[in-house]
């Protein structure tokens, strides 16, 4: 007995909106208890600036958390409290390792409710964080978006989180049509299943198209100086000053450190969820395709195993973390379509699939390069150049990348927001994404080693110094297993 195709509003999702809320992100809480909170949010990038939020908050009350009502309004407090507690964290020169009780009791309280930790999530910063400009026009259009709250105010940092809105939901009519494309492989309707693969790779290529908008309004030098440094967790955070992450005040006097991921591109449902109905497998960083782990469970996806991925499901929201979990159990299209492989339309249905969710990692990559890899080694080049009187003291994620580059170990330093690696996690699973393709020659061009560096080539320069587009860097890098993994957008 198969087990059920999941529905939808079983777990809070909406065909429409996807993983987004059906309902629009409050505004503002609606009981004047908390305006203390919204205040204090409201003020966030002046406090920030004027170094005065970490004494504001050292005076806040612990408000109850009685008074929420309605998921819109945990969900905003939740946000509120998260973007709270970043800001105290790592708005003063040196992190705190310490959140005020003010903060972390209630923030653990509604973290516990919506079934997400207590840190800034890609659902905290992104999910349920916007609104629409015109109520008559739909959420993913990127013009017609804005943010409700951010630290520094800038457009580029609301751009960064609105992109991911925007994907959030042109990527929502995908659940419906994939879940329909199960049910059809079920009864053996072929052409329902490529119909729907070829609408999903339709759908996927817009998501790449808006991904690439991020360069319009997001600029690399704000985003990695200004705007990456507050996103950071607690994870991982050894070289940005949190070496043992940080404590949740409750006031007995026996907390214990708490080490969270901060946001991820991997938190997002929807990317997780277009690797699951295709059946892609993502390994452990480093770890190769081992012939003899292939799934040999007729219909379900490959078995899940340890990596960061799966590490990341427990930052979503828990119907949003079930409803993956329960797709798994029931995905069909990739066994589908191995076993009517004589099907040609089928097949290259499929095989699009694949290869517009590489093409759509491979921008990622892009981004990553420009906007992270890039700006490390301009602030490392920045750091030399200045004496040491004016040497910026500040201690977060981007000056951890202060380092001299020609030390071997700092290679596999470089973290994303969410305490991982950037590069190696980023392009292993770009490559394993083409690795199901069905037909040869599609398989062949989309595991393609496009790379022309040759040993020693003079032109190209020192392998620590490489200029091509992905910068050269997974191949040299020696990442753990707990280390890699996908940076926020």
């Amino acid at each position: 007995m198969l087990p059920p195709v999941p529905v939808l509003s079983d777990y809070g999702i909406s065909p429409e909106y996807g993983f987004l809320p059906a309902e629009l992100p409050l505004e503002r809480l609606p009981d004047p208890y908390y305006n203390k909170w919204e205040a204090i949010v409201a003020n966030l990038q002046g406090l920030i600036l004027s170094k005065r939020l970490r004494g504001v908050i050292d005076r806040l009350p612990i408000l109850s958390t009685a008074g929420l009502e309605h998921d819109s309004e945990w969900r905003r407090a939740y946000s509120l409290l998260c973007f709270m507690a970043h800001g105290y964290i790592w708005a003063g020169d040196v992190p705190s390792e310490r959140l005020p009780a003010a903060i972390s009791i209630p923030l653990i309280h509604i973290s516990a409710y919506l079934e997400v930790p207590p840190v800034a999530t890609y659902a905290a910063v992104c999910l349920w964080n916007f609104k629409p400009l015109f109520v008559d026009e739909h959420v993913d259009n990127l013009e017609n978006l804005a943010t409700l709250t951010t630290f520094t105010g800038s457009i580029d940092e609301s751009w960064f989180y609105l992109v991911s809105v925007a994907i959030e939901a042109r990527g929502a009519p995908i659940l419906p049509l994939m879940l329909t494309a199960i049910e059809a492989a079920r009864t053996n309707d072929s052409r329902t299943v490529t119909a729907c693969l070829r609408a999903f790779a339709e759908r996927l290529d817009d998501l790449g198209t808006l991904l690439q908008r991020m360069h319009e309004s997001c600029d690399p030098q704000v985003f990695y100086n200004r705007i990456r440094p507050f996103l950071a967790g607690s994870k991982n955070m050894g070289e940005a000053g949190l070496p043992n992450g940080v404590i949740y005040e409750d006031g007995t006097g026996t907390e214990k450190f708490r080490q969270y991921s901060g946001g991820s591109n991997a938190q997002s449902s929807i990317i997780q969820f277009f690797d699951i109905i295709l059946g892609i497998e993502h390994r452990p960083t480093g770890e190769k395709k081992d012939p003899a782990s292939e799934s040999e469970i007729e219909g379900t996806a490959p078995p899940p195993k340890h990596n960061f991925l799966l590490e990341m499901r427990k930052y979503m929201p828990g119907p949003h973390r079930r409803f993956l979990e329960d797709v798994t159990k029931v995905a069909n299209i990739r066994d589908y379509v191995e076993a009517h492989t004589n099907n040609r339309e089928l097949t290259v249905a499929y095989d699009a699939c694949l290869a517009m969710l590489r093409a759509f990692r491979d921008k990622h990559i892009n981004i990553v390069s420009r906007y992270i890899i890039i700006k490390s080694r301009e602030s490392r080049s920045l750091s030399r150049s200045k004496s040491p009187v004016v040497e910026r003291r500040k201690i977060d994620i981007a000056t951890a990348s202060h380092q001299d580059k020609n030390d071997p170990s700092n290679k596999k330093k470089l973290k994303g927001t969410g305490g991982t690696a950037l590069i190696p996690f980023l392009k292993q699973a770009r490559d394993e994404t083409g690795e199901p393709a069905i037909d040869s020659w599609a398989r062949r061009v989309m595991n393609r080693d496009f790379s022309t560096r040759g040993q020693g080539d003079f032109f190209l320069g020192k392998e620590e110094e490489p200029t091509d587009g992905e910068c050269g860097l997974a191949g040299t890098w020696s990442i753990d297993d707990n280390v890699g993994g996908l940076c926020h957008y």
